[in-house]
């Protein structure tokens, strides 16, 4: 595998063996920060970045498994930060520490690219990352937010 596609951007990814989790490929060999390590195993959500347009969580999806997908990072949401996920996360007060919340915002995007009016129900099942300072009201009243602004 000689290159893959962030963000838009083919990048060379030759150096890198083919087993490698994405989330140490992103952060240590492309500098892009912004996805965390939470767990290593795919059960807390903070690493969830998008292939092909679907959430997918890159602590356990080596960089093999993406071949021609396009993958998108938390960097590549939008170009100002200004997706209208990441207003609803500010003007909701989100983060406290702030960790798993690209992670949450990434969940979101996805799901409401798939689901644009989500129920209550549906906001609870589609949003499973967790967040260890249990800002959950927040982050359900940021989606319900984001949902609103995205249909307008």
């Amino acid at each position: 595998m000689a290159t893959i596609n962030v963000n838009g951007k083919d990048l060379d990814v030759t150096d890198v063996p083919i087993d490698t989790p994405l989330l140490w490929v992103l952060r240590d060999h492309l500098g892009l920060t912004g996805t965390k390590y939470g767990c290593g195993v795919s059960e807390r959500g903070a690493c969830t970045i998008h292939i092909d347009g679907a959430a997918a969580q890159s602590c356990v999806t080596s960089l093999g498994d993406v071949g021609t997908g396009k993958i998108l990072t938390i960097e590549g949401l939008s170009d100002n930060g200004d997706h209208p996920v990441q207003d609803a996360w500010r003007d909701h007060n989100v983060p406290q520490c702030g960790y798993c919340q690209v992670g949450q915002m990434m969940t979101c995007a996805a799901m409401l690219k798939d689901n644009p009016d989500p129920s209550e129900t549906e906001i609870e099942e589609g949003m499973w990352n967790i967040c260890r300072c249990g800002t959950y009201n927040r982050i359900r009243a940021a989606v319900k937010t984001a949902a609103q602004e995205m249909q307008k």
